[in-house]
């Protein structure tokens, strides 16, 4: 079943990352919908990370599940970027790709069924 996700990037200049390899590079709402919308139908993104980690072979492999029907949408609102995300994903994949994008610098405002 999927879940809309409504997300804040309140300093949209600090969602970024940990690692700069994995990090959001978007300067603008549309922009961060497109990447994390990509991040989550494909796993490219996922992949790339796995296979930097020390034991690749022992990362969960369902935090790299896609959904390639999965749908972001962006919008601007003074200096935040909020973004309207539907997946079919479960939570923890779909947290671990924010996580991986944005850092600790996004907030989940709702969750409801789409």
């Amino acid at each position: 079943m999927p879940i809309r996700y409504y997300i804040s990037l309140p300093d949209p200049a600090r969602a970024r990352g940990r690692e700069g390899a994995y990090s959001f590079s978007a300067h603008g709402a549309e922009e961060f919908a497109a990447q994390l919308q990509s991040a989550l139908r494909e796993d490219r993104l996922f992949r790339r990370w796995r296979d930097a980690q020390p034991e690749p072979d022992a990362v969960d492999p369902l935090l790299g599940a896609t959904d390639p029907a999965a749908n972001v949408r962006g919008e601007q609102h003074d200096l935040q970027i909020n973004l309207i995300a539907v997946t079919s994903l479960p939570s923890a994949a779909f947290k671990h790709r924010l996580r991986l994008l944005a850092g600790s610098h996004w907030e989940l405002r709702d969750v409801s069924a789409a």
